[in-house]
C-alpha cells in the first residue's frame, strides 16, 4: 500500500459531501450546450465513474471541479469551497488538493519521469528532501522505478499514462479525477491502470473516473452515472444505456 495516502487528514465533518453540483449548466460561446442541469453528490472515499459516448459532457463537468471551465448557471462545491467563487489564489489553493489524470498524458517532452512527477511538487513548494520521499514510493506504486531515468517518447503509451497518474497522486490529493484514463490503452495496460486506481481508492483517495467503453465499465462494481447529450442520468447498477449508441466523433 502506497503509504503516503494515509497521512491525509481527515475533514472536520467526514460525511460531508467532498464533492457537490447543484443544478449546473454550461454553455460554450458558440451557443453549444454543454451540460445541462446537473445535479451530483460524491461523498468522501467514493469511486464514481461518469459513463458517456464523446461529447457527453464528461471532460466539461471535470473541468468544471478543478477550476478550469466556470459554469454558466448553478453551483459547484468541492471540500466546502464554491469553486464558482473562489479567486485565482484560492483556486491554486484548492488545486493542490486534487490530482487530476488526462487522456492525451500531457508529459513534458523533455524532462525525464522522475522530473515529470517531481514538477508538481516543486511548484507546490516542497524540498528536495520531501519531493525524494514522495517520489520513489509513487513510482513503484505505478510500476515505473526503472524507468525514472527515461523520457517520456521512451516509454509505451501505458507507461506515460501511468505517468500520468503518479504525477498527479504524488502531493496526496484528497480527489482524483480521471479523464478516459484507459482510453489509449490496451487491454493488459488498462487492467493494470484500473488495479492501481482501485489501489489509491482502498486508501481513502475519492475519484471520479470518465469512460466511454462498454467493455471496461461492465467491470466495475463502483457506482455508475450517465452523461447523455449534456444531461445526467439516474445511477445504474448495470450497463448505462447511452453507451449502447455508436460513439460519436470527437
Amino acid at each position: 500500500m502506497f503509504s503516503l495516502l494515509s497521512k491525509t487528514t481527515p475533514p472536520p465533518d467526514p460525511k460531508a459531501p467532498l464533492v457537490k453540483l447543484e443544478e449546473v449548466y454550461k454553455t460554450y460561446t458558440n451557443g453549444a450546450m454543454g451540460l445541462q442541469g446537473i445535479n451530483l453528490t460524491l461523498k468522501r472515499g467514493e469511486f464514481l465513474w461518469i459513463a458517456g459516448v464523446s461529447g457527453a459532457g464528461k471532460s466539461t463537468l471535470l473541468k468544471l471541479l478543478y477550476g478550469a471551465e466556470r459554469p454558466t448557471a448553478g453551483k459547484v462545491w468541492v471540500d466546502h469551497q464554491s469553486v464558482n467563487s473562489l479567486s485565482s489564489r484560492q483556486l491554486a489553493q484548492l488545486r493542490r488538493r486534487i490530482g487530476v489524470v488526462f487522456q492525451d498524458y500531457k508529459l513534458l517532452p523533455k524532462h525525464t519521469v522522475a522530473e515529470n512527477v517531481s514538477f508538481v511538487l516543486k511548484t507546490l513548494g516542497y524540498g528536495q528532501g520531501e519531493i525524494r520521499r514522495r517520489l520513489w514510493p509513487t513510482l513503484r506504486l505505478v510500476g515505473l522505478e526503472s524507468k525514472a531515468d527515461c523520457f517520456p517518447h521512451q516509454l509505451s503509451g501505458g507507461e506515460q499514462q501511468r505517468v500520468g497518474i503518479a504525477r498527479a497522486i504524488v502531493h496526496t490529493p484528497l480527489l482524483l479525477l480521471a479523464d478516459e484514463p484507459t482510453g489509449n490503452l490496451d487491454a493488459r495496460n488498462m487492467q493494470m491502470t484500473l488495479g492501481i486506481l482501485d489501489e489509491l481508492h482502498q486508501a481513502g483517495v475519492s475519484i471520479i473516473v470518465t469512460s466511454h467503453d462498454e467493455a471496461l465499465i461492465k467491470q466495475t462494481s463502483h457506482t455508475i452515472v450517465t452523461l447523455d447529450q449534456g444531461r445526467l442520468l439516474p445511477p445504474s447498477e448495470g450497463m448505462p444505456a447511452a453507451l449502447k449508441k455508436k460513439p460519436e466523433s470527437l
